[in-house]
């Protein structure tokens, strides 16, 4: 949808990625002299990780530029200034930069597989769980409305229709909504049929 891109928690997330480095450079400053360039860097690194883990490209590329600007602002010499005078420090800004990036997109990537798998699990589990109550001898009836739970978590849909309809499920959008992935739509086929082959012996399901 259009508006997915735009909804409040991806604001919120790209205003920490500008909030959380800034908040870690300004907490080093009293320990500027004490700490290495190198060691300061490396705790900005880890600011633009845990920002980075909330998943999302465009925060973790944004953390890494406001990591790189803060450390230049708060923790090198001239302090206060957008500007290095140090030549290795300058290095140090570069590499925290690029580190920075590489880290970002590599902690999105992390965080989206771990995604993919729990919603694989999530999705095999519906699957089972339906198969083991036609199994299990469940009245059409029960497993209509096991079906329909499932279906409304995967899609994030919910029931609109009434009455007792076998022949279909009717359902509408929650607004705002992003389209459901490819794998959870397949899904709900998957356990769309299962419901139809529950219903079929009990001649219900070309009713309706």
């Amino acid at each position: 949808m259009s508006g997915y891109s735009h909804r409040p928690q991806d604001r919120a997330v790209l205003l920490a990625a500008l909030l959380v480095p800034f908040l870690v450079a300004l907490a080093l400053v009293p320990f500027r002299t004490g700490l290495s360039a190198t060691n300061e860097a490396l705790i900005m690194v880890v600011a633009v990780v845990a920002v980075a883990a909330l998943g999302t490209r465009a925060a973790g590329a944004l953390a890494a530029l406001s990591a790189a600007a803060w450390f230049d602002f708060f923790l090198t010499r001239p302090y206060q200034q957008f500007a290095i005078a140090d030549g290795d420090e300058i290095q140090t800004a570069v590499l925290l930069l690029v580190v920075g990036l590489i880290v970002s997109q590599l902690a999105v990537r992390v965080q989206r597989l771990r995604t993919v798998v729990v919603a694989d699990a999530s999705h095999l589990s519906s699957l089972q769980g339906t198969a083991r109550l036609v199994e299990d001898g469940g009245s059409p009836e029960a497993v209509v409305e096991y079906v329909r739970r499932q279906l409304v978590g995967l899609l994030g849909l919910r029931v609109v229709g009434g009455g007792h309809c076998y022949g279909r499920f009717l359902l509408d959008p929650l607004p705002d909504r992003p389209l459901p992935p490819e794998e959870a739509r397949l899904v709900t086929v998957a356990l769309a049929a299962q419901a139809g082959a529950a219903l079929d012996p009990a001649g219900l399901s070309h009713q309706g």
